[in-house]
């Protein structure tokens, strides 16, 4: 199994899971809280894959991913209905702290994961367009969940989501120019897992309009 395919495995876990908690939050039935969590976690390597003509895309192709996040929804399911997990924990500070860390996983491992499919895509000359790319299947998923349980994006409003996602981005593209894949990957990864972590310890936010 290959680094990038556990960073993969294990954005999509996070990523389904963070979806499921929102589906929750709101209230949905069975099968609202398995679509969420399913488009959380596929939905951004969804949108790469049509932008760089790769069709059908992946999670069409390969069922792992699909599967993964389906598993890791039921599993959670099964925790709240089986009471080892209370409702009332989602009304928690905790609940925000691991919603808040599901959500720098999953975006830190698909960032990068979406930097090196357009690579493999063969646009490896396109730096643009590998940091766009990336940050899409970082934050893509995410943006169908909150915009599906009808709220404001997380990219729009908290603690410098997207730029997170833009910093790891731009650190990998560079890394990957002096160093192994794998490392330029882990190190790019963490970054961005760190940075959102610590704009939510530190409530770092971007300027608005009071």
């Amino acid at each position: 199994m290959t680094i990038r395919l556990v960073m993969e495995l294990i954005g999509t876990v996070a990523f389904a899971l963070s979806g499921a908690m929102v589906a929750v939050q709101k209230k949905l039935d069975f099968l609202g809280i398995i679509v969420l969590g399913e488009v959380t976690a596929v939905g951004g390597g969804m949108f790469r894959d049509l932008l760089i003509g790769y069709t059908p895309p992946v999670l069409f192709q390969e069922p792992v991913y699909v599967s993964t996040a389906l598993v890791a929804v039921l599993l959670f399911f099964v925790l709240l209905k089986c009471r080892i997990v209370s409702k009332e924990f989602l009304e928690t500070e905790m609940y925000e702290w691991f919603m808040n860390l599901f959500d720098a996983v999953g975006l830190g491992a698909f960032t990068v994961v979406g930097i090196d499919a357009a690579i493999q895509a063969g646009f490896a000359n396109y730096l643009f367009l590998q940091i766009f790319l990336g940050v899409l299947t970082g934050v893509g998923g995410g943006v169908m969940r909150d915009v599906m349980a009808g709220t404001t994006p997380f990219i729009l409003k908290k603690h410098v989501y997207a730029c997170a996602s833009f910093a790891g981005a731009c650190v990998y593209v560079g890394l990957l120019r002096v160093t192994a894949e794998n490392i330029a990957l882990v190190i790019s990864a963490l970054l961005i897992v760190g940075i959102r972590l610590c704009a939510r310890r530190y409530k770092w936010n971007l300027p608005g309009i009071e």
